[in-house]
């Protein structure tokens, strides 16, 4: 008999992880890697954040949470969906979990049974599909197209839906892609929803705050209310707030779900870290002019590296609306001769080959699920970002 539950069996290792790990070991034995894995803000958390943390240890805020979390907390995330999305939540409505990935996990393990199917559009944060495997379902995959901005297409969800579906994915602004949805792109999807009253919505919105030009962010039951006795709204502190380390996620939806969703939590990991709560209300409800400041820094790199990137020989990359994730094609370059010899065959060996011979570590699109891409992530200075870009130029034009 087998000591180790088959379900692992039917779950892969991060590669998003993975390749920011090989960065750093080749680091550590004295290589000139840049890593351009990882999807985290470069900019540290906020002082007025990092105080309230501070205040709440002095003030004794140190013991066993709520399950679901501090009500001042749930009340800050409802008058966040209130005033930024325009959605009614009572704050027994709200949970809140230890990073997003839990609120997502928990969501799933309370509803999936074996053979329920959860539709996920491509390219997808790598997660999703290993979640859904881990809860007993079955991922139905969605592929999107370059020339349609990465974007899900109504057709294409119709198509994906059966009976057994259970849930789709919205994750916009999109990891890997950076694609975003306008008001109208979801209110398409919604009549194509609306026709399949036995599927929910689970929107990723978790990059909200990072959208570039004159883009306005939309989440799925703002643009269709019809919707929201069956969506589950995501979001976190992560991005926005520079706030990866803290491990605060929360979302909002129906009371039933939620109430399922604190039961599963707690016989888990019980409350998020107390202290991290009370950082993340500080977040929610503290000053929020910085969010701009960093959202004019990340376009800029945006800019940048779309402009380079579409200079390098076989390399196409389209501007995404959001996030701070590029998806370039990587098409033109395969069948080509690497230097060292080896013919590049697909995207896993086009970012194997860019790491042996230059030193940068980008993570193959085949790992969200369509290929042949890479995905870029310019949470990083300027600077680096400059010489990773040129390093690829150089690589391609070395290619025969």
């Amino acid at each position: 008999m087998a000591f180790l539950a088959d379900a692992l069996s039917r779950v892969k290792p991060s590669a998003t992880i993975a390749v920011t790990q090989k960065a750093r070991e080749l680091k550590a034995q004295g290589r000139d890697v840049i890593g351009l894995g990882a999807g985290e803000p470069d900019f540290d958390t906020p002082d007025n954040i990092k105080q309230a943390a501070i205040e709440a240890i002095k003030r004794g805020e140190t013991k066993y949470p709520p399950v679901s979390g501090i009500q001042p907390l749930r009340e800050a995330i409802a008058a966040k969906f209130k005033r930024e999305n325009n959605l009614d939540y009572d704050w027994k409505q709200t949970i809140v979990g230890t990073g997003g990935k839990q609120i997502l996990f928990n969501a799933f393990m309370a509803t999936l049974n074996p053979g329920d199917e959860v539709v996920i559009p491509t390219p997808y944060w790598v997660s999703y599909p290993e979640m859904v495997a881990i809860c007993g379902g079955t991922s139905v995959f969605a592929e999107t197209k370059l020339e349609d901005g990465f974007k899900l297409q109504p057709e294409a969800l119709e198509k994906a839906i059966t009976p057994k579906t259970k849930w789709l994915i919205m994750n916009s602004p999109s990891n890997p892609s950076g694609a975003a949805y306008t008001g109208e792109e979801l209110k398409a999807l919604a009549e194509v929803l609306l026709k399949h009253p036995h599927v929910w919505v689970l929107t990723d919105d978790m990059y909200e705050h990072l959208t570039y030009g004159d883009f306005t962010f939309r989440t799925i039951a703002e643009v269709e209310p019809r919707l929201y006795e069956r969506t589950l709204t995501m979001n976190g502190v992560s991005k926005a707030y520079a706030m990866t380390g803290w491990r605060i996620g929360y979302a909002a939806g129906p009371l039933a779900l939620i109430k399922a969703m604190d039961m599963i939590q707690g016989q888990q990991t019980s409350g998020a870290a107390t202290i991290c709560q009370w950082a993340a209300v500080e977040a929610l409800t503290g000053p929020q002019d910085f969010i701009a400041r960093n959202k004019a820094i990340f376009q800029a790199r945006r800019d940048l590296v779309v402009s380079m990137l579409n200079q390098a020989n076989g390399i196409s990359c389209p501007t995404p609306e959001g996030a701070f994730y590029v998806y370039p094609s990587c098409a033109g370059v395969i069948g080509r001769k690497a230097p060292s010899g080896k013919v590049i065959e697909s995207d896993e060996d086009f970012v194997s080959e860019l790491l042996e011979a230059e030193g940068v570590a980008v993570v193959h699109g085949s790992a969200f699920g369509l290929g042949p891409n890479f995905r870029i992530s310019y949470a990083t200075s300027e600077e680096l970002l400059e010489e990773a870009c040129r390093r690829i130029q150089r690589f391609t034009a070395e290619l025969r």
